[in-house]
Order: structure tokens, then sequence, then C-alpha cells
């Protein structure tokens, strides 16, 4: 099947395509990678669209489609940028939390979750 490259639907005009068509994978994160980016394609989130880079599931590229709320002529793509490195990179806020046992423990150890979170960045992010 082929997509466009906003937002994973069906294209009918002479836009970047991208193939989802599965190859030879031997390892299990290619599999992974694969069955996420079939998850993109069938339900894609909005303003948004990602692939991979000259067909290497380990390279991809994402876009953040605008334009931003609040958005103004004196808004600069530099101003831009530096806003959602600040999302990214930010302390996270631990009432908000996705996984309840980690807030938990930043909470009440940040010294021992730092210690953690380290091991496993070490461990995962190679």
């Amino acid at each position: 099947m082929m997509t466009s490259a906003r937002g994973g639907r069906p294209s009918s005009s002479s836009a970047p395509t991208y193939s989802w068509a599965p190859t030879t994978f031997v390892s299990a994160s290619g599999k992974r990678i694969h069955r996420e980016m079939v998850e993109l394609n069938n339900d894609p989130p909005p303003h948004c669209s990602a692939g991979p880079k000259d067909d290497n599931l380990y390279h991809g590229i994402a876009t953040i489609i605008g334009p931003l709320d609040g958005w103004s002529p004196a808004l600069t793509i530099t101003k831009v940028l530096t806003a959602i490195r600040s999302l990214l990179t930010n302390n996270p806020d631990p009432y908000k939390a996705v996984v309840p046992g980690i807030a938990h423990l930043y909470l009440e150890n940040k010294a021992k979750h730092d210690i953690v979170a380290g091991e496993w960045t070490a461990r995962f992010a190679k």
C-alpha cells in the first residue's frame, strides 16, 4: 500500500510516498518498527507524519505539521524549535504521569530515580 508523507493517508497525488510493505526482518526490533509503522499508517496522530528515511527502518523522519496555536509574524523558526525542545527536555510533571510507579519514585527519591533513569537510558538508547 502506498501512502502519502502527510499523515499516512492513501495518496492519489504526486506527493512523496512510502511503502510499508514488509521486507525480510531478522531482528525483533525490525519487526516491532514495522508493526508500529503499519499502526501509524492506519491511524496517524493529528498534524503529524513519520516514516523511514531511504528505506532504512532505523533512520526516520517525523514532521509536526503547523500552524501552531498563537502563531504571529513575530514567531520565528528559532522560537518554534526552542519551544519544541523545551517541551521535550523540561522536567516531567509527576502529577500527570503515564507510569505512576516512576512518578512516585521521582517524587519520593529523585536521586534514585535519576540513577535508574540513567541505567535505562544507557541500556536502551544505544
